[in-house]
């Protein structure tokens, strides 16, 4: 048997090519159901149907393999490992792959921190559509890491992202729009945009947003909204929680147990997390009292 360069294959990687052809076949006659169930399944074995296909040189696979990588699981962890899977992904195109390897670039997961690399192939993701290249690129821009900074620039990145529903980049729409950062300032489209991030689960939305409503009054409905923020709110943000109530006068919520249940987490595969480079999360304010 010979492989796809056309190289004679010895008996265990015959055997192993065998494999992984028989394997694509099986999940290219898969309903997406039967693929998502296939995938929930134990990580090692989950992993060895995903190798087979990134074997094959199919994309999804490919970057799915990369993540698997990257975190250990169903695998030993192997950053560099992930970065060639990426690599090999981005060759044909894959938007997904392009700002997964920008995340590599920008953190040093499998290769040296490059942040003019991590630019570029965020960009690669953006121009594809890709919300999540589209909102990392904007926050490089904003911060000027890797490329000129630009704010205008950024705000236009953050809002395309934010427009394909992407929660994180509607919060940064709305810090944008409020203080005036790339573009004047915008209050009712600052609040217009922060409510659609809280509805879309994004915790630091839901507490900017539970601000705007103390400011104008509206205090039950504020209090919903840091209710909301605190199921996954990050420990500094549920101080500032904890402040807001009181300071408020609306009574008190244990902000520490409901973190401790929520899904958060610091920093995801795809994207900076709560330390982006602009704050996303508004300033104390003055609360009108009772």
């Amino acid at each position: 048997m010979t492989g796809l360069n056309g190289s004679a294959l010895g008996p265990a990687r015959a055997a192993q090519h065998e494999t992984d052809l028989l394997r694509l076949q099986a999940l290219q006659r898969m309903t997406y159901p039967q693929l998502q169930q296939l995938l929930s399944i134990e990580p090692g074995r989950a992993a060895r149907w995903v190798r087979s296909a990134a074997a094959r040189g199919v994309p999804a696979a490919q970057v799915r393999l990369g993540r698997m990588l990257l975190e250990g699981t169903g695998v030993a962890r192997d950053p560099a490992q992930a970065f060639a899977s990426f690599t090999r992904a981005a060759a044909s195109g894959d938007a997904d792959a392009h700002n997964m390897l920008g995340r590599c670039h920008e953190q040093g997961w499998g290769t040296a921190v490059d942040l003019r690399k991590a630019a570029e192939c965020y960009a690669a993701a953006a121009v594809s559509g890709h919300a999540w290249g589209e909102y990392n690129l904007g926050n490089l821009l904003f911060e000027g890491r890797g490329v000129r900074r630009d704010r205008g620039e950024a705000l236009y990145w953050y809002g395309r992202a934010a427009r394909r529903g992407h929660a994180r980049a509607m919060n940064l729409l709305a810090r944008c729009r409020e203080e005036g950062w790339g573009c004047s300032p915008d209050p009712a489209q600052a609040a217009l945009w922060y409510r659609r991030s809280a509805e879309a689960g994004y915790y630091r939305a839901q507490f900017n947003y539970a601000l705007l409503l103390l400011q104008g009054g509206a205090r039950q409905e504020a209090r919903l909204w840091l209710e909301r923020a605190a199921q996954s709110a990050d420990p500094s943000l549920c101080e500032r929680i904890d402040q807001v109530l009181a300071v408020g006068g609306l009574g008190r919520i244990d902000v520490r147990g409901m973190a401790q249940s929520g899904s958060a987490s610091a920093l995801g595969a795809e994207g900076r997390g709560f330390e982006s480079p602009c704050p996303d999360s508004r300033a104390q304010v003055s609360i009108p009292m009772r």
